[in-house]
């Protein structure tokens, strides 16, 4: 009589956050504080943007995995500030801190910190999704264009910007504006984005300097 095969055992789910994965566990063992760190964190592996002494915009930086890896890349010679309509409960070291606003309506704190210029702008925001893709990539690009108006009115000359978008509508305008503001463009796709994600990330690099009130660049 052939040996019967011994079945495979499943690897036990964990119910209480049925996402979990390789990148969530890893998040965890590392402390930070959500998965969305590792996409930022292939982004500087790839491209480098961040480095020790920027100063660096985190917006939609909520539950905060983005603020703890720009606050270790920029170091105490940096600073780094965060922005989110939600709290980060996270105690951080004396160059970066975490605000709640609105990118809409800054503060005057916030918009006092902004007023030497930074170096970089990150943005992981995402609007409430509908679950129809051409709304929900709508909204996204409408948050996108925000953030890099934004973006152009404080960054330094040479500095970068990074974004991520819902791929759809929306989508080729905003990136066109990215290539006018900037003199390199990437479109990167993280692995440790979700397979069924429609989200990107694009990147500018190396900002031209405000633009004027024609639309024409001004150092």
């Amino acid at each position: 009589m052939a040996a019967k095969k011994a079945k495979g055992r499943m690897p036990a789910k964990n119910l209480a956050n049925p996402w979990e994965d390789h990148y969530t566990r890893l998040a965890r063992k590392e402390n930070y504080v959500a998965r969305s760190v590792y996409k930022l964190k292939e982004i500087q592996d790839k491209y480098g943007p961040m480095q020790e002494g920027h100063r660096i915009l985190d917006l939609g930086c909520a539950p905060g995995s983005w603020l703890q890896y720009a606050t270790e890349m920029a170091g105490p010679s940096g600073g780094v500030l965060g922005v989110d309509l939600k709290p980060v409960d996270l105690a951080f070291p004396p160059h970066a801190r975490a605000v709640v606003g609105d990118i809409y309506d800054l503060s005057a704190e916030v918009r006092e910190w902004l007023t030497p210029g930074v170096d970089g702008v990150l943005s992981d925001m995402a609007p409430a999704t509908t679950g129809m893709g051409d709304v929900d990539a709508l909204r996204s690009a409408a948050l996108c264009e925000a953030a890099l108006f934004l973006a152009a009115d404080v960054l330094k000359p040479g500095g970068y910007f990074v974004c991520k978008i819902f791929q759809g509508r929306g989508f080729d305008s905003f990136l066109a504006e990215v290539k006018r503001l900037f003199e390199k463009q990437r479109i990167f796709k993280p692995k440790s984005c979700r397979k069924q994600s429609r989200e990107i990330y694009v990147l500018g690099m190396g900002f031209f300097g405000k633009p004027d009130v024609d639309g024409s660049d001004v150092n």
